[in-house]
């Protein structure tokens, strides 16, 4: 009889490790006042754990360019403390993207909610176009 698959794998419990090492670090650890309100949105490991993309926004959009020199920076220092918390052979280098995921949602729903406004006003305004019915001979 064939084993259930688990719900996660461990490359995936591992992401998420580092996710949530990650946010504490750059909430408690990270000294660099060019790194403002950084949100690690997800984290990708490669098979061999060797490497991790880690995806961030910043609150301020206007800091992205600063935030990502600032990350970049502190790469070294945070590799080595997640090395300290977590358990693994080999800790991954850090790789840090800008997940402009959330920017294409908030673009996407501004555009649903302006087709939906026009929608409603079409529907309002009175339809000239019909013919009133009952007096054709």
């Amino acid at each position: 009889m064939a084993r259930a698959k688990k719900g996660f794998s461990r490359s995936d419990r591992i992401a998420d490790q580092i996710q949530r090492e990650l946010a504490e670090l750059l909430r408690k650890g990270l000294k660099d006042p060019r790194a403002g309100w950084i949100t690690i949105t997800s984290v990708e490991v490669t098979r061999d754990y060797s490497h991790a993309k880690i995806f961030y926004t910043v609150m301020d959009e206007k800091t992205r360019e600063v935030t990502q020199e600032a990350l970049d920076h502190a790469a070294g220092y945070l590799r080595s403390e997640l090395g300290r918390a977590l358990q693994i052979f080999t800790t991954p280098q850090l790789h840090f993207v800008y997940d402009e995921s959330i920017e294409r949602g908030i673009h996407m729903t501004r555009l649903i909610n302006q087709l939906s406004e026009e929608s409603a006003e079409r529907q309002s305004q009175p339809e000239q176009d019909k013919p009133e019915g009952g007096d054709e001979a």
